[in-house]
């Protein structure tokens, strides 16, 4: 399995989640978004609607009907009630539960850098998983550092 942290330093969480998410669906692939934090899983169901004004990623809130038919589900659970095989943590707290999928990424600012450090190092150890890190460069682009 594969876990790619992403340090938000340059773009917002809506911008880069709303490009990984649609790559994902364009591969017809599936995205559950944990956050424990209902504000904020707000705000990025609205992001999802307007990110690009010609389109819309579709996607659904858990418990709000029809989970099983979202490509991209928001949830504070890490529980992929849409089958998705691909996990993104947005909120900078890493969650063991993301091991259970293919891909996680995991997203963080400067604020919860420290907490992203501890899940770095506990997860090199782990047999079978894949750490990524991607940095922003001052051009805006996303760069692969380990």
């Amino acid at each position: 399995m594969q876990v790619d942290f992403y340090h938000l330093a340059a773009s917002p969480l809506e911008s880069v989640l709303a490009r990984i998410a649609g790559r994902l669906i364009a591969d017809g692939g599936r995205l559950l978004v944990v956050a424990d934090d209902d504000a904020l899983l707000a705000r990025l169901d609205g992001a999802l609607w307007t990110h690009a004004a010609d389109s819309f990623l579709p996607h659904g809130r858990s418990g709000a009907g029809r989970d099983p038919l979202q490509p991209v589900l928001l949830s504070r659970d890490a529980v992929a009630s849409n089958d998705a095989r691909n996990v993104a943590l947005v909120d900078g707290l890493w969650r063991d539960d993301a091991l259970a999928f293919d891909r996680a990424f995991h997203f963080f600012d400067d604020g919860s850098i420290e907490a992203a450090r501890a899940a770095w190092r506990g997860l090199a150890d782990r047999a079978g998983v894949e750490r990524r890190f991607w940095k922003q460069d001052e051009d805006g682009r996303w760069a692969q550092l380990a």
